[in-house]
Order: C-alpha cells, then sequence, then structure tokens
C-alpha cells in the first residue's frame, strides 16, 4: 500500500509510529532501547566519535567520519552539527555534558545505555554502521521510528519492521501491566499512517 501512495522527489523514509499503553510522566514505566536492522537504514550515516589519544586511531579505523577531543566539542558547542551519530569514550562525558541542551533535543547526546558511551569505540562504531538504531518513548507514550528507505524491496522492510517490533516489545516496562501496544502505524515520509495488525 504505501509503495502505491503518490510518489515524492526523494527516496522517503519508511516510519513505524508505536502508541503505548504506558505513563510516560513515572520513571519505571520508560520505554528505551537499541535494535540492529537486519537490512540497515538505507542512509549513510555521518558518525562523530568523542575520543583522545589511541581511541582516535581506533574511531577513524571502524570509520568514524569526524574524530576529536575537546577542539571538537567546542565546535559542536559554536554550532556544527553536520553528524547524524555521536559515540564517546567514557573519559570525554565530562567535556561532553555541557552540550546536553545542543545535543539531547536531537536525539544525539551520547549514553552508556543505549552502547553510545564505551571504551570499545570501535564495536560501537560498527554496530551504528550495520543499521543499530535507537528508540525511545516520547511525552505522550508514542514511538517514532525509521526502519527503511521506500526503495527498499517489500521482504527487507518486513523484516526490519518485524525486529523493530519485537524491540521494542521486548522493552516493555516490569510496571506496565495489560496490552503494552495500542496501536502500531506504518507511513512513509509524505503519506497517512496505515493502521498494523500485529
Amino acid at each position: 500500500m504505501l509503495k502505491k501512495m503518490p510518489a515524492t522527489k526523494f527516496d522517503s523514509s519508511v516510519d513505524l509510529h508505536f502508541n503505548l499503553n504506558i505513563d510516560p510522566k513515572k520513571s519505571d514505566q520508560q520505554v528505551r532501547g537499541t535494535v540492529i536492522l537486519p537490512h540497515g537504514r538505507g542512509k549513510k550515516l555521518r558518525i562523530l566519535a568523542f575520543c583522545k589519544g589511541e581511541a582516535e586511531n581506533e574511531a577513524r579505523q571502524a570509520g568514524a567520519d569526524i574524530v576529536g577531543g575537546e577542539e571538537l566539542v567546542n565546535k559542536v558547542a559554536n554550532g556544527f552539527l553536520d553528524f547524524d551519530c555521536v559515540v564517546a569514550t567514557p573519559e570525554m562525558m565530562k567535556d561532553i555534558s555541557r552540550l546536553g541542551k545542543i545535543l539531547g533535543p536531537r536525539g544525539l547526546m551520547p549514553s552508556p545505555k543505549t552502547g553510545t558511551v564505551t571504551n570499545d569505540i570501535k564495536k560501537a562504531i560498527e554496530e551504528l554502521k550495520k543499521g543499530k538504531v535507537e528508540f525511545k518513548n516520547d511525552k505522550q507514550g508514542g514511538i517514532h521510528i525509521a526502519v527503511a528507505k521506500l526503495s527498499f524491496d517489500e521482504k527487507k522492510i518486513f523484516e526490519n519492521a518485524s525486529r523493530v517490533i519485537e524491540a521494542v516489545n521486548e522493552a516493555k516496562p516490569p510496571a506496565v501491566k495489560g496490552k503494552f501496544i495500542k496501536s502500531i502505524y506504518i507511513s512513509s515520509t509524505m503519506s497517512p499512517g496505515i493502521p498494523l495488525q500485529y
């Protein structure tokens, strides 16, 4: 159905929209996690790595596009935002903490929970390149996540979307009783949402 809708001039992303049975104001009902999409996201990510010393070489070898320490923190603080993902070593977090107001609202702040703050910077970058995506609920108790590009064949879109649905289900907080996922819609960038049966 998505592929039959009027085409856009660009390769639309395919997004899933979850409506969850949670109280987003309660800390024990937050939903957050990561998932590696079997077929990737369909776009080349620009990965920024905050690190020093030997970790800088590791980050470059693993394929990070922008690598640096304090000078890079200053560059971002001054408005540089030409990247899609951020990874960091734990020692850099005290410097990065002042970027919270810049990176946080854009969903770019690295976090130990999602594996983007780690001493194994190489592994974190490789996972992002393979198609690792992060999800977390918004203030309305929903999750919105891009799972593929519309140019993917149907099997790949199905497999990526299925893996994300599984991962969200697995992230159900113990405090949530009863049905966890109230509804899921799938849409492309400009299309209306189509309800899914799952």
